[in-house]
């Protein structure tokens, strides 16, 4: 049995990620507004992206992996932009730079 990750792009420009064992039904069930929550007032909906994983947890976890993206990585993920995919997911935090986490910093009195 496969399992699926999928985005939906909705009416408003929004994104939907979620997962499933059977994608066109799921799908249906997002364009008759049968599912509750963020694409059932966001009709209609258009699949942009899935891929299929060999167990529910690889797909759940694909879906909360991407969740957690910007608008962005999403877009380049969906046009299958491997090199700005790569950039965007780099921690873009410069390494000369102090962090203000611990309060501490190279500037002013210690």
């Amino acid at each position: 049995m496969t399992f699926w990750t999928y985005i939906l792009r909705c009416n408003d420009g929004s994104f939907y990620t979620g997962h499933t064992d059977h994608l066109e039904r799921r799908i249906g069930q997002h364009h008759t507004g049968q599912i509750a929550g963020h694409t059932k007032h966001r009709r209609p909906v258009t699949l942009v992206w899935s891929e299929g994983f060999p167990s529910r947890l690889e797909a759940l976890e694909a879906e909360r992996r991407i969740k957690g993206w910007g608008k962005p990585k999403k877009l380049a993920l969906i046009s299958g932009d491997w090199t700005l995919l790569q950039l965007l997911s780099r921690n873009w935090q410069d390494p000369g730079r102090p962090s203000t986490s611990s309060a501490r910093t190279d500037m002013g009195d210690p």
